[in-house]
C-alpha cells in the first residue's frame, strides 16, 4: 500500500477517535487546532449552538509581525497566548482541547501549554 494513503487513513481514524470523545458546550467549549506545514490555526467552538466563539491564526494581521514563520514552536506559543487572551475577553475560562488528527507533540503541545500559561483551563 502507498505510504501516503496509509498515513491518511491513520490520521482519519485518529481524528474520529478523538472527536467522538470531545464535545463543546456553552460552559466548556471545544478548542480545536489545525496544523499545516506553514501555519497554525485555532478556534473555540460552542457545539451546542454551532457557533465559533473565538478564532486565531498565525496569518492574522496582529500576529503576523510577531512571528516571521507560522510553522514553528515560537509561532505556536504566540498563538496560544493570543487565543487565551481573546477567549478570556469573550468570557471563556474553561475549554476542552480537541487536537483532531494531530499528535499532542511539538507545535500542538506548545500551543496548549501557552494557552494554559495565559489563563485558559483545560
Amino acid at each position: 500500500m502507498n505510504k501516503q494513503r496509509y498515513l491518511g487513513k491513520v490520521r482519519t481514524r485518529r481524528r474520529f477517535r478523538v472527536r467522538k470523545a470531545v464535545r463543546g458546550t456553552a460552559e466548556r467549549p471545544r478548542m480545536t487546532v489545525h496544523r499545516s506545514h506553514r501555519n497554525l490555526s485555532c478556534q473555540i467552538i460552542d457545539d451546542a449552538a454551532g457557533k465559533t466563539v473565538v478564532s486565531a491564526s498565525t496569518q492574522d494581521k496582529d500576529l503576523r509581525p510577531k512571528v516571521a514563520y507560522g510553522g514553528n514552536k515560537k509561532a505556536a506559543e504566540a498563538l496560544g497566548a493570543i487565543i487565551a487572551e481573546r477567549a478570556l475577553a469573550a468570557g471563556v475560562k474553561q475549554v476542552c482541547f480537541d487536537r483532531g488528527e494531530f499528535k499532542y507533540h511539538g507545535r500542538v503541545a506548545a500551543l496548549a501549554d501557552a494557552a494554559r500559561k495565559a489563563g485558559l483551563s483545560f
